[in-house]
């Protein structure tokens, strides 16, 4: 009889299992998912209970053959993708595929790759989990139910190609509200007084304070004081003419500042965004590459950090006790604690999982730094660092306040020391280190003492204006949807990624930013799907998948609840919603052409402009932009060229006209004719040899250069097909999903290697391998 196998999600990780249990098991992968709902059609039997309907992913026929051929005869399969709801689903499919009459199927969870933890799996084997595995589905239910019929209403009334997305419009929708906040955002003025003082009769001699220290003007009696504008500020320097500054009152105390949990997945994606300058998703690559295993040594790889997806703060005893035991010789025992640091979940859906750890304590980054590339040793010195100062000391910081009396105002001055650095010796997240460097930058104190005479040197005047409120980088994003329930921390380096790649933000130094795009698909949104697409509605939503995994609700219930106000929002909007490729959205602005008319935002294939609202009397059209305050500003057209061609299917002259990516032919018989063609013959630039992958298009891809002189690779047929990409294409299928081409791609770390342009696939080649390896 064939050996039990033992299925796992990744290929990375069978090498890392064989070296354990390979004696005694088969070990394959599933790479992936082998099934979903198809992509051609929404795969969901809404009136009959909304029955998903799933099919074999493309490429996948192959993987499962391997793996039934694995399976043989084999009495026991033991089921080991990742301990998530994702992997969940990954083994009940599996398990479909492989059923077999008396053959047993049994749910292992590796939540480390290590010896011990992979062995005391495999003793303690599990059932499969429906509920976790319903409140998958559900997920996968709801997105689908929103993103395939809200995505073709949008491309009916704005455009083709335009997408949906039940989390991310909502991500959108705070950017964008974000922006609104800023471009309505009116700087206010005001003014503070600072006063630079030193003891009366000068510095005490036996201590190295400072001569000087600054104190900020706090009140007036028992009133806060508020300086609107100089005449204000000009106003209080004269009542402090000629007053004495005395000490008022000193207080000193000693703040105890306990360490941070250990990370959890969006923590270990802000951290990471803002002190190594990864991406979220950058972040995950790794954090997984770390978990699945990495040879240090032993000839197979070993994972090195606990599973990365997790919302829970609770870590076992044993590595708790492992962490004060490291403490206790390499930083001495005043720095640990008498008993491991407990803290509490705040949600407890996930607490079958432990906080991100590194799975052997000893195993530190030093000892680790010539197995690992650099990425790789960043991201785990910041994991070992964080769960080692999780179980060390509190901080100890000695904190002096002053209040200073000068007449009926009274002025404020505080300075810090580190009595014991406690946890801080090894370890200060981002903000921790931010607010740190604000307690040195404050003035250090002099020894003070109630009713001590000062000697006043100058007053101080400074204007300030309010600021804004600052626009989302991707740690603050991460943070805004965390804090309000939207997605679950597995999700959200995919969010990100998927609202830039869909044209509805950009990046601009490091901040997102909604495009023109973005504001109107928005606001189409947020006009008729107010609540579907509000945050305390999927906030509610991602808690009942919580209560389904929880057996605390049915997922049933959860579906028809959504779709009955979702069909009614469905069924209005279509009715309702306003039409950009017709009405358009007033902008207050009249026509500059006939002067009876108003602009209207329009949206056509090459993108948002304006146009006269009595077309077709009025044919007036222009591009815009906006200021910063958001109002449209016409962008007059230049003087349109009449070329030297003429158009082949009415014969009368074509124009030159400005499109996205550059120049184009027009017919000047327009809107009668309105036939348009390439500046430079066919698709104008240097032939790829790959055809257009748009459907029924016929087009090839040719290379060219945008106004800006960056080369991408757009169709030949432009403008009548603007299909695009940034990266070169490889005339080779995608051997796993059969996409037509493979894509030329460059990084630093990994230099030239093909990879496929489907963002559900993940496949990638190196140069010097054959795509059937």
């Amino acid at each position: 009889m064939t050996k039990p196998l033992v299925i796992v999600e990744s290929p990375t990780k069978v090498r890392t299992i064989k070296k354990y249990i390979g004696k005694d098991y088969n070990v394959a992968a599933t790479v992936g998912h082998i099934k979903d709902l198809p992509v051609r059609d929404i795969g969901i039997d809404i009136e009959h209970d909304f029955t998903p309907r799933y099919q074999t992913i493309a490429g996948k026929q192959k993987v499962i053959s391997e793996l039934k051929r694995a399976a043989g005869d084999a009495a026991d399969i033991y089921l080991a993708p990742d301990p998530d709801r994702e992997g969940e689903a990954i083994a009940w499919h599996t398990a479909e595929v492989l059923q077999k009459k008396g053959r047993e199927f049994h749910r292992v969870l590796f939540h480390e790759l290590t010896g011990g933890a992979i062995r005391e799996a495999m003793a303690h084997p599990q059932p499969l989990n429906a509920h976790k595995y319903d409140a998958q589905q559900a997920r996968r239910i709801l997105d689908r139910l929103v993103g395939y019929q809200v995505s073709p209403l949008l491309w009916r009334k704005v455009k083709g190609g335009l997408s949906a997305g039940r989390v991310q419009s909502v991500a959108v929708r705070i950017i964008c509200e974000r922006e609104r906040a800023i471009q309505a955002f009116e700087p206010e003025e005001y003014w503070s007084i600072t006063a630079e003082l030193s003891p009366a009769g000068g510095p005490d001699a036996r201590t190295d304070a400072p001569a000087t220290f600054a104190a900020k003007l706090i009140k007036k009696g028992d009133t806060r004081v508020k300086i609107p504008d100089e005449a204000a500020a000009r106003a209080i320097l004269g009542e402090l003419e000629g007053a004495a500054y005395t000490v008022a009152k000193v207080v000193q105390k000693t703040i105890r500042r306990n360490p941070l949990p250990p990370f959890i997945t969006s923590k270990l994606q802000q951290e990471a965004i803002q002190k190594l300058r990864f991406s979220a998703k950058k972040t995950m690559i790794i954090a997984q590459q770390l978990y699945e295993g990495i040879d240090i040594g032993d000839g197979a790889p070993e994972g090195l950090i606990t599973y990365m997806r997790t919302d829970s703060t609770r870590i076992s005893e044993e590595a708790a006790n492992e962490a004060l035991s490291l403490i206790r010789q390499h930083f001495g025992p005043e720095y640990a604690i008498p008993r491991p640091r407990v803290f509490v979940n705040k949600n407890k859906a996930q607490d079958a999982h432990e906080a991100i750890r590194p799975t052997v304590v000893t195993n530190t980054p030093d000892k680790l730094a010539r197995y690992l590339n650099d990425d790789q040793l960043s991201l785990y010195r910041l994991i070992w660092q964080r769960f080692i100062a999780s179980q060390m000391a509190q901080a100890e910081i000695d904190q002096n306040t002053v209040t200073i009396a000068a007449g009926d105002y009274f002025f404020g001055a505080s300075g810090s020391t580190i009595r014991f650095p406690g946890f801080m010796a090894l370890y200060l997240s981002f903000e921790e280190s931010g607010a740190r460097e604000q307690e040195q930058q404050k003035t250090m104190l002099p020894p003070l003492r109630n009713g001590q005479a000062l000697h006043l040197h100058t007053l101080v005047p400074r204007q300030h204006f309010t600021q804004p409120p600052p626009r989302f980088s991707e740690a603050s994003l991460v943070k805004e949807l965390e804090e309000n329930g939207i997605g679950r921390p597995s999700t959200y380096a995919t969010i990100l990624s998927t609202i830039r790649e869909k044209g509805y933000v950009e990046m601009t130094k490091g901040y997102f930013h909604p495009t023109e795009l973005g504001f109107i698909v928005n606001d189409l949104l947020v006009a008729n799907f107010s609540d579907i697409f509000g945050v305390h509605f999927t906030a509610r939503l991602e808690d009942n998948l919580d209560r389904i995994e929880a057996a605390q609700v049915d997922s049933l219930a959860v579906l028809k609840e959504f779709y009955a106000q979702f069909s009614q929002e469905l069924e209005r909007a279509g009715e309702n919603m306003r039409s950009m490729r017709g009405i358009g959205i007033p902008v207050g602005l009249p026509c500059p052409a006939c002067g009876k008319g108003e602009l209207h935002i329009k949206v056509g294939k090459n993108g948002a402009y304006l146009a006269c609202d009595r077309y077709p009397a009025c044919r007036f059209t222009c591009n815009y932009q906006r200021d910063e305050k958001g109002r449209v500003q016409p962008i007059q057209p230049a003087a349109e060229t009449v070329s030297d061609k003429l158009c082949e299917k009415c014969g009368r002259p074509m124009l030159v006209k400005e499109g996205r990516f550059g120049p184009f032919l027009a017919c000047s018989g327009y809107p009668e004719c309105q036939h348009t063609a390439s500046l430079n013959g066919s698709g104008g630039g240097i032939p790829t040899g790959v055809a257009c992958p748009v459907p029924g298009c016929g087009g090839m891809l040719m290379e060219r250069r945008s106004k800006r002189g960056k080369v991408f690779y757009g169709c030949s047929r432009y403008p009548d097909c603007d299909y695009a990409i940034w990266d070169k294409p490889v005339p080779i299928p995608c051997p796993r999903c059969g996409h037509p081409f493979l894509v030329e791609k460059h990084t630093k770390k990994d230099g030239v290697f093909l990879a496929c342009p489907n963002p559900g696939c993940g496949y990638r080649q190196d140069l010097d391998k054959n795509p059937a390896d």
